[in-house]
């Protein structure tokens, strides 16, 4: 199969290549070099021979060049975790850069259309949450991407598409749970708020694993399927989990949530119109706020998925990747 992921030079992206690369699929990666990580993401998987084409999915002509021969698409070029750029880019990238990812591959007679959203579009829904709870995003992020998920779905009777909406994703690779590894090994991390909220993350081996079964599965066309993990955990039990691997004690110092918040929007106020990425906001302030329990019945009777990597294996594998690049003391 000749394959183009969006986004590939991102932590799932790349991943996503080298295993499709070792599966013997002809990968093209569409992507940008914003970051070290990108940059460190991209000279890896050239070395296995994937090609890779540096563009924004804002571009129509080189997505028209990209998409020639392809069979398959995961699309996963996303504006995220930037709080220094105006709302505009979001709708840029994550609406109209995925309306042009769409069309461009009606054109190229693309085979399979593999949408990456997030669970960032049920907001801070609480309870078991499943595909068809309602949505309710709180923040320009999540509002995009669920405007984005319905312009691929408007397409389903011209492509045969499939939405996926991806919980917290950790990993060999992840750079996003380092702070949190690397303060807990360093003793110098401290609680915000209780600690009770629950999350649901995803191993990057699973979610590669969900990916390609999203591609190849003949029900799956049409449809949105929600991936998590194993299991659920509170941010107390992933704390807990890491700081046993580190020979740490857990956090000694426990600060309310509102008063964070309070600064974090404060921060993002101030500095977010001038260009600067605040040292803390309102999204960050979701890992110790927001909770989650997915509902897996879907991923397991149509996709034939269950993960298998438990939180407690998943950080251990996690926490020596950060030893052996050398983030970690």
């Amino acid at each position: 199969m000749n394959i183009l992921i969006s986004g590939g030079t991102g932590f799932i992206g790349s991943r996503l290549a080298l295993r499709c690369v070792h599966d013997g699929h002809c990968v093209r990666i569409l992507g940008q070099e914003n970051t070290s990580a990108e940059a460190e993401n991209r000279k890896l998987i050239e070395r296995e021979g994937v090609e890779v084409r540096l563009a924004s999915v804002t571009d129509r002509e080189p997505l028209a060049l990209a998409m020639q021969g392809i069979d398959i698409i995961y699309h996963l070029a996303a504006a995220q975790h930037e709080m220094n750029v105006p709302d505009q880019r979001f709708w840029d990238v994550n609406v109209e850069g995925t309306r042009n990812m769409v069309e461009a591959s009606i054109q190229a007679g693309v085979k399979r259309f593999v949408h990456g959203s997030t669970i960032g579009v049920y907001g801070a829904l609480e309870g078991q949450i499943c595909e068809d709870s309602p949505c309710n995003p709180d923040n320009i992020y999540g509002i995009t991407k669920l405007e984005g998920e319905q312009v691929v779905l408007s397409y389903r009777n011209r492509l045969p598409v499939v939405v996926l909406r991806i919980s917290e994703t950790y990993g060999p690779g992840d750079r996003r749970l380092l702070k949190l590894f690397r303060a807990i090994d360093r003793g110098a991390f401290f609680m915000i708020g209780k600690g009770n909220n629950l999350h649901h993350p995803i191993y990057i081996d699973d979610l590669v694993e969900a990916l390609l079964l999203a591609a190849t599965c003949p029900q799956a066309v049409g449809e949105v399927f929600v991936l998590s993990g194993r299991e659920a955990v509170t941010t107390r039990e992933m704390v807990a989990t890491i700081s046993e691997h580190f020979g740490r004690h857990g956090p000694r110092l426990t600060i309310p949530l509102y008063p964070m918040l309070l600064i974090a929007t404060v921060a993002e106020a101030l500095l977010r119109p001038v260009g600067i990425q605040p040292p803390v906001h309102r999204r960050r302030m979701d890992f110790f706020r927001k909770g989650f329990t997915f509902e897996q019945g879907k991923l397991s009777s149509v996709l034939g998925f269950a993960a298998k990597v438990s939180f407690k294996e998943g950080a251990l594998k996690t926490a020596h990747w950060y030893k052996a690049k050398g983030y970690l003391n």
